[in-house]
């Protein structure tokens, strides 16, 4: 038990986003600094990227590779040992770029002999016009100079990327980091061969670092948020910096992959690392741990917590039920702490709505708890994240916006729910209309009927800027079994009223939907190429679906016309499963040409074709009229 004053440190693993913290952290730090709570945050996942590409990190990497057999230096190792001065010389003023301290540099990089190409470069062959004219042109326009130089640089750093991977760390990612080794994985036996592993150059790296925060903030409790599978591996290696450093220090790890994932956990050997699991909102399990720590309550009063039984050894989940901490009672996130100037902007894939997620720093927020709909068959709707709805009021809202703004001095937000409910978006919007906030925003929604033209005017109003919804299968029949709640038709009037607000729309698509047909796929596409030639929407991208075991699809599969394959018996991560579908559909292979077409018609490209062109094999003619959309847009609401 702590017999002094917790000093609590929130730690956000690699790897997340570069452009902006993940908002895990500063939730928890503001959450617990509302109750008088000691709290700290560091993201480990940009300072690792830092280091690692600094003229000091790639030093070192050369160094590695010089001990490697030449035979076993990939393309991309080859062009960088070729070029090694130029990256030397070039690493730190492309950072500063792509921070923002050093805009003028844009013209250097855009005329294409400043920075050292590598085979990440290649790509940029695809778009080189008929007539030899700059490659970029279409994509970015006569003025999109400082667009052009983003890009580029972030073909460079995906290049250094593809070095660390080929010759440090076989696993190394921006964002996917060592995923396979935690994702869906039954056993955590691959995970412990790996943390069982000498340490390579980002291991050494991490190690450092997280001593470092250690030193910086003399923590007796460290959280280590871990949302995605690409975190799990980084996270662990932080846990086991830390029992090497100071056991005594309490390591809780919780977040999205723990709540989705780990919520059957058994393998004791998870509590080398932490000494506690937390799962779904994480607020009321560290008050009742806190309390713990301070000697006020016994391990068998905790809430929603895994531990290792001190007797048995065996892994014992522990929830004495007490109601959640309200949604409004949960505080301001803060960032103070985290170093906001040094996120990196990147321009990586060309399309409108990933620019959002990856280029500019915007603060995270949630509006409400959960989804309001929590029906899609296809989505979690048995888990916490999903099913407690809970809302905050406009005024609360625009307070926790005023106070981020006035901290962070950043305009741009982030509405992270599920789907933001509209009567909560009508009702903030119309505060901060009201306070003249002046702030820019963007989020997920559905696509129902209440957002009407006068609606989406006054989102605009407000500062909306864009609007990310799913439209899945854009099939009337798969949509009522996914249940939706929407139509195509409903979906073609919503998405034009925000277009023509000014509100760009980006459309999520899936596809391998259980039942779905190959007709359905082609009927599907056509209606995608109408959403865009109708102006509807400007953005989407195709999504495989995947089958998980708390969706309604894994809960109930005979509902949906396919059966399960069995899963081995799991002790650590639960959540993708495999399923057969009787129809026999190659999705796969459909693929292929569903991404190609949405890419092109993103870039206003074959939009008139006829939709069969998109695929290399023989597809049947859609039974969609070419023309539906635009008579759904004529018809009144």
């Amino acid at each position: 038990m702590s017999a002094s004053p917790l000093r609590v440190l929130s730690i956000i693993p690699p790897m997340t986003q570069l452009n902006t913290p993940y908002p895990s952290t500063a939730y928890l730090t503001g959450f617990l600094r509302s109750r008088g709570v000691t709290s700290f945050q560091e993201d480990l996942a940009l300072a690792l990227v830092l280091r690692l590409l600094s003229p000091q990190g790639l030093r070192a990497v050369i160094e590695r590779i010089e001990a490697m057999p030449a035979q076993k230096h990939s393309r991309a190792v080859q062009s960088f040992m070729a070029q090694q001065a130029r990256y030397l010389s070039t690493i730190g003023p492309v950072i500063a770029f792509l921070q923002g301290r050093d805009s003028t540099l844009a013209h250097r990089i855009v005329a294409r002999n400043f920075l050292p190409e590598g085979p990440r470069f290649n790509s940029l062959d695809v778009y080189v016009d008929d007539d030899g004219g700059d490659p970029l042109s279409w994509a970015f326009g006569a003025l999109g100079l400082h667009d052009r130089a983003k890009h580029l640089a972030t073909l460079y750093l995906n290049d250094l990327a593809d070095v660390l991977r080929d010759a440090i760390d076989s696993r190394f990612e921006f964002v996917r980091y060592a995923e396979s080794l935690a994702g869906s994985q039954p056993t955590f036996d691959p995970l412990a061969d790996a943390l069982a592993a000498p340490f390579n150059l980002v291991d050494d790296t991490l190690r450092e670092l997280t001593a470092q925060a250690l030193a910086r903030h003399t923590p007796t409790m460290v959280l280590i948020s871990v949302p995605f599978p690409g975190n799990v591996y980084a996270a662990f290696r932080i846990a086991q910096a830390i029992k090497e450093q100071d056991p005594s220090i309490v390591t809780v790890v919780g977040g999205g992959f723990v709540n989705t994932e780990l919520r059957e956990l058994k393998d004791p050997r998870v509590f080398d690392y932490f000494d506690f699991v937390t799962l779904d909102a994480g607020e009321r399990p560290l008050l009742a741990l806190m309390e713990h720590l301070e000697g006020k309550r016994s391990r068998q009063r905790l809430v929603r917590t895994f531990l290792r039984d001190a007797d048995s050894g065996a892994v014992r989940y522990v929830n004495m039920v007490e109601p959640d901490v309200a949604f409004e009672d949960v505080g301001t996130p803060t960032w103070d702490g985290l170093p906001l100037d040094r996120y990196l902007s990147l321009l990586d894939m060309l399309n409108p709505m990933n620019r959002f997620w990856s280029d500019g720093r915007w603060n995270k927020l949630t509006i409400a708890h959960g989804c309001y709909w929590k029906k899609c068959s296809f989505c979690d709707v048995s888990l916490d994240y999903i099913g407690r709805y809970e809302g905050a009021s406009a005024k609360v809202l625009a307070d926790r916006i005023d106070t981020i703004v006035q901290e962070t001095g950043q305009t741009g937000f982030h509405f992270v729910d599920e789907a933001a409910p509209p009567k909560s978006l009508k009702a903030l919007a119309t505060e901060l209309i009201e306070r003249n906030a002046g702030i820019s925003w963007w989020g997920n929604i559905r696509f129902e009927k209440t957002f009407s033209p006068e609606l989406c005017e006054l989102l605009a109003d407000s500062g909306c800027i864009a609007v990310s919804g799913g439209l899945e299968v854009a099939s009337d029949r798969l949509l009522n079994l996914m249940k939706k709640g929407v139509s195509i038709d409903q979906v073609a009037r919503v998405t034009r009223a925000f277009t023509d607000a000014g509100i760009m729309v980006h459309a999520y698509l899936m596809y391998g939907f259980p039942t779905q047909t190959v007709q359905d796929t082609v009927d599907a596409l056509e209606y995608v190429r109408q959403l865009f030639e109708n102006g509807c929407i400007q953005s989407g991208f195709f999504h495989r679906f995947a089958c998980t075991v708390h969706s309604p699809v894994g809960l109930n599969p005979e509902e949906y016309g396919v059966t399960l394959r069995p899963l081995p018996p799991v002790t650590f991560a639960k959540n993708d499963i495999g399923f057969h579908d009787p129809t026999g559909v190659d999705h796969d292979a459909l693929g292929v040409g569903l991404k190609k077409a949405i890419y092109n018609f993103m870039h206003g490209i074959g939009v008139e074709e006829d939709v069969r062109s998109w695929f290399p094999f023989k597809v049947p003619k859609t039974t969609v009229s070419r023309n539906r959309i635009s008579r759904a847009l004529s018809q009144q609401r």
